[in-house]
């Protein structure tokens, strides 16, 4: 009887020795990823290591050796055949002037050919190299692929993350700090140092409709009208307007609630005295602007609902024949612009007698509009974008790129001293500033770009 237990336990031991482990597993694994190219990124840190070896600073210093060797040379050859042309002493010393002039104009001749011949280096290291970049552009963005969690791109999305932050930090101070001019006496604030970065963005009441205007605060306000702010927009073409559009406060302005409503210059528009151009500014609660097709600036009265003119010297251009410009672009309708600042109302504009530079007057502002004292500087009307009036001193700006713009000269009425080295910088809100003014009410620059008002504090010292 046990001897039939046992045999089948048996039995079943060897079946189940027989049978395949239940333990052992195989695995077959397909990398499904392309590998790295691992010596193409060897070969690319060898290039662009050859690449920075091959272009150095100091190739650059060379260049400008050899310039300030001909700068030097030149006027010192002009000065001796100079002389040798006013000698006239029996050909005695003519003849050592003659050979003191062909040795330099020798040591010359070798410093253009050794020029020439830099500069023809120079280009084709300079075509090499643009196609090595070339290449390694298109090598870095083809091993890009592999980044397929996106860890280098966030690092580069950091680092222009930090470097815009940098930026912002250390926007309010100009790259070079300018050299001070001497304290106005009628200057309440003291130097004009800087300017912030903008206080106040916004589309208004009416976003992107009107990309050409102006707004601001009447530096001379009636009582209770302190906080009120005023903006034109040209409303026909992006030319011509016949309204100014008035707001209780600026919260009321940016929400787009204007309780006064518009205070409208003529039913028609354009006619007879409507706003040509967005440089209009208000005080004393007038609106000074180009009138429509004429040299002259119209004083619109938002009380009396009166226009008052006054005639500019003969020959001032007008209707778009001497705009403010950069290189991409002119502003339309920029013959004139009209500023103000702690004193009044001042008007820019050009003449052929100051052969297109701009020229300031004052407008004494009493029952008659007149034409007060007048300036003429050196500086040419289009390659400057926008003016503006601080105690006294016109400054004027000159476009940059798409985000900077730059106050660079300064003419100040006091001295008649001009300066191109102003060198400070705002930062914008939109590609180009249409109209830019000053108001003394609160030390603001009120911008009017692309259809947006901008605002920026003028920081004295």
């Amino acid at each position: 009887m046990m001897l039939c237990v046992i045999v089948p336990l048996w039995a079943l031991l060897s079946i189940t020795q027989q049978a395949p482990s239940q333990d052992t597993c195989v695995c077959e694994f397909e990398n499904s990823e392309t590998i790295f190219p691992h010596d193409k990124l060897s070969t690319a840190e060898d290039d662009a290591s050859t690449c920075n070896s091959d272009v150095t600073p100091q190739q650059t210093l060379e260049l400008e050796i050899l310039l300030l060797g001909l700068k030097r040379r030149l006027p010192q050859l002009e000065a001796d055949v100079s002389i040798l042309e006013k000698e006239d002493d029996g050909d005695l010393y003519g003849v050592l002037s003659l050979r003191v002039a062909e040795n330099e104009l020798l040591e010359i001749t070798q410093l253009f050919n050794r020029l020439n011949s830099t500069s023809l280096r120079y280009q084709r290291l300079t075509e090499g190299t643009t196609k090595q970049l070339e290449d390694l552009r298109a090598e870095m963005e083809e091993m890009a692929m592999f980044d397929t969690l996106q860890v280098v791109k966030r690092q580069q999305d950091n680092q222009r993350l930090r470097r815009d932050l940098d930026q912002c930090e250390h926007g309010l101070q100009p790259s070079i700090h300018p050299t001070r001019p001497p304290v106005r006496a009628d200057c309440p604030h003291g130097h004009f140092m800087n300017v912030s970065g903008p206080r106040v963005y916004t589309a208004g009441e009416y976003p992107g409709s009107y990309m050409y205007g102006a707004w601001g605060r009447d530096p001379k306000p009636e009582v209770g009208k302190e906080n009120w702010h005023w903006v034109v927009m040209l409303t026909s073409g992006n030319k011509f307007s016949n309204f100014v559009r008035r707001y209780t406060s600026l919260s009321s302005l940016i929400i787009g609630k204007s309780v006064p409503g518009n205070v409208q210059i003529h039913a028609a528009n354009p006619t007879t005295n409507t706003i040509q151009g967005p440089n209009a500014v208000l005080y004393g609660e007038a609106l000074y602007y180009n009138c429509y097709n004429q040299d002259a600036v119209c004083r619109f009265n938002l009380t009396a609902k009166t226009v008052t003119n006054l005639k500019l010297p003969k020959g001032t251009r007008y209707n778009s024949k001497s705009n403010f410009c950069h290189i991409d672009e002119c502003y339309h309708f920029t013959d004139l612009d009209l500023l103000t600042d702690e004193s009044g109302v001042w008007v820019v504009y050009t003449t052929p007698q100051n052969f297109g530079n701009l020229v300031l007057s004052k407008i004494e502002d009493g029952k008659a509009l007149e034409l007060g004292r007048t300036w003429r500087t050196s500086v040419y009307k289009q390659g400057v974008t926008n003016t503006f009036m601080v105690c006294g001193v016109l400054y004027a700006t000159r476009y940059v790129d798409k985000t900077t713009e730059e106050i660079f000269y300064s003419f100040d009425t006091m001295t008649g001293v001009e300066r191109f080295d102003i060198g400070v910088f705002i930062n914008k809100m939109a590609p180009n500033i249409y109209s830019l003014n000053y108001s003394p009410a609160d030390q603001m620059l009120h911008a009017y770009a692309n259809a947006n008002m901008v605002s920026y504090k003028v920081l004295f010292s």
